[in-house]
């Protein structure tokens, strides 16, 4: 299936996905994009980048850019490139590794990273950071407070310019039985920083 739009926001229907693996919902994936304010030709390194949504998303509109999607799980790995087929995304390329561990193998080195999962959070953090070129964007994405407080403190400490935080909250309209109502979508925090 090729995407005809030059606009973000792939419905999560149309991904492939596994039972239990997370998917970034459409709404918070646009916030996500716009916080990585991603250039032509970025290099991005996707951490935790589960059923594949955001290298998706950037490899279509960031065709000549490069996405490198780091995964721990074999079959997760296997999904993102299954989604990037199904979309004709020939821009991303998939490590399967367990961060931090991996990302000291990993070239180019990035100007964004998106930090969508992983554990323990504050040691990625701080060596996606360290392999942050100057001028570079990270963007964190968290669903709990424990994550938001370990984020926050850890942008503080690396001394990060122009934090950002932003909480989603957004409402899908359904319909149960034969009524419709609204129905939230898990909220989520998007915390951002640049390394000056």
């Amino acid at each position: 299936m090729l995407w005809p739009y030059k606009t973000p926001g792939i419905p999560d229907q149309l991904f492939a996905r596994l039972p239990g693996i997370p998917l970034s919902k459409r709404e918070v994936r646009i916030l996500l994009i716009s916080s990585l304010r991603m250039k032509p030709n970025s290099v991005l390194w996707d951490i935790g980048a589960g059923t594949g949504t955001i290298p998706v998303e950037m490899g279509l509109l960031c065709p000549e850019g490069e996405i490198i999607a780091i995964e721990r799980d074999e079959e997760v790995a296997s999904l993102i490139e299954r989604n990037c087929e199904l979309f004709g995304v020939k821009n991303v390329r998939i490590v399967e590794g367990s961060a931090p561990e991996c990302l000291q193998d990993l070239n180019p080195k990035p100007d964004l990273v998106c930090l969508e999962g992983g554990k323990p959070i504050e040691d990625i953090l701080k060596q996606a950071w360290k392999y942050l070129e100057t001028g570079g964007r990270i963007v964190a994405t968290v669903n709990n407070l424990e994550n938001l407080y370990v984020i926050s403190r850890g942008l503080a400490e690396l001394q990060a310019r122009n934090i950002e935080v932003v909480q989603s909250a957004v409402n899908r309209l359904e319909t149960r039985g034969i009524q419709q109502t609204f129905a939230a979508v898990n909220p989520m925090f998007i915390l951002s920083g640049e390394k000056i």
